[in-house]
């Protein structure tokens, strides 16, 4: 599933931006990022990631805990939990809160439903929900693959509108996910995946007055842009147009997130998220070792990241179950009716007589 390539690459990446937050660009000239450091912007020890990882492990142990379906206060009550009681952190504290996420999470615990708990100003576009919706992209990709876009985009923005409400933070979201979906299911390049992405992204929100704000993702004219031209701060579109810079002029997962890191500014989340599309592009074995074993109880996020993949997996056995009796029956002519083949009938996991002993009737 990748899982441990894209959540461990956002949570090395974010620990290297985190001493170097609010920095300008000019300050990395004389002083680039090189090496995993400590200390520095919240003077927190090297290895130490942000927000931006906290609230992806709290949406990630959210979806765990309800994987049947996306129980949406069940994630809220994560996220309240890590902003009242410092749960998903690494030490015990919580630091480096969005405004725009502090304002949700105080809406959810004063009593509003969650969809109606994000701002839905145009200046709250921030990159708060683009930073921690990583998770849904493989609860997406292995329960709902067949899915219409609709309702996979409904998803995602319903998952954004927890924090972030505004169009525009919905669109980044949708253009994350299916960036991220074409990388687990193609082992193509970069631009491959960017135009899938893009193609997806026009056809379904063609006519939103928002689209045109994206105009240099859409063109590909980011790509090859002159550094000057990159924007590290923290609007959402800003953060997306780095990433997919720094990933485009890199070939390796050290060098796009050290790039992202010296670009400045909001270095923890430009970081972090170049980091997931980088740990998936080339792999976990490609992030470097010892800037793993620099994060502080990394095998805490590895143990969700398992949890999270082993829930999967067995709702995957709960939904082919409940076909067992068609399967049963089935001959060559009704397997045709679920629009795939004899050797793949259903289109995603394998189907054996050990598993359908073992799990549909243990």
């Amino acid at each position: 599933m990748k899982i441990k390539d894209g959540i461990i690459g956002f949570v090395v990446a974010d620990a290297l931006g985190v001493p170097v937050e609010f920095h300008e660009r000019e300050y990395f000239i004389d002083n680039p990022v090189t090496d995993m450091i400590g200390y520095g912007t919240y003077n927190q020890p090297p290895g130490t990631y942000s927000d931006d990882s906290s609230l992806t492990l709290a949406t990630m142990d959210g979806l765990t805990q309800a994987i049947y379906t996306i129980d949406y206060d069940r994630i809220m009550l994560a996220f309240s939990k890590w902003y009242e009681n410092s749960e998903y952190t690494q030490y015990g504290e919580t630091f480096d809160v969005g405004n725009t996420t502090s304002v949700a999470i105080t809406n959810y615990i004063n009593g509003i439903e969650p969809l109606k708990c994000g701002e839905d100003g145009f200046r709250a576009n921030g990159n708060g929900s683009l930073m921690r919706i990583l998770p849904l992209a493989y609860y997406i990709n292995e329960l709902y693959h067949n899915e219409d876009k609709e309702v996979i985009y409904k998803f995602v923005e319903n998952l954004s509108s927890l924090t972030h409400r505004h169009d525009i933070s919905k669109i980044a979201c949708v253009l994350y996910i299916e960036l991220v979906l074409s990388i687990l299911n193609h082992e193509k390049d970069l631009e491959y995946h960017l135009d899938n992405a893009i193609e997806n992204i026009k056809r379904y929100y063609k006519g939103n007055e928002y689209l045109e704000k994206f105009n240099r993702i859409l063109t590909k004219e980011i790509l090859t842009v002159p550094i000057d031209e990159v924007n590290s701060r923290g609007y959402v579109i800003s953060t997306f147009e780095a990433i997919l810079w720094c990933l485009y002029n890199t070939n390796n997962y050290k060098d796009a997130v050290l790039k992202a890191v010296n670009l400045g500014n909001d270095t923890d989340t430009v970081g972090a998220i170049c980091g997931s599309i980088a740990g998936l592009l080339y792999g976990y074995e490609d992030i470097p070792e010892e800037w793993i074993n620099t994060i502080y109880d990394i095998e805490y996020v590895l143990d969700l990241c398992y949890d999270f993949e082993e829930a999967i997996y067995n709702q995957q056995i709960t939904n082919i179950c409940q076909f067992t009796n068609y399967f049963k029956d089935a001959d060559e002519n009704n397997y045709e009716i679920i629009g795939k083949t004899m050797e793949d009938p259903y289109g995603h996991i394998e189907f054996d007589d050990e598993m359908y002993v073992q799990n549909c009737f243990s």
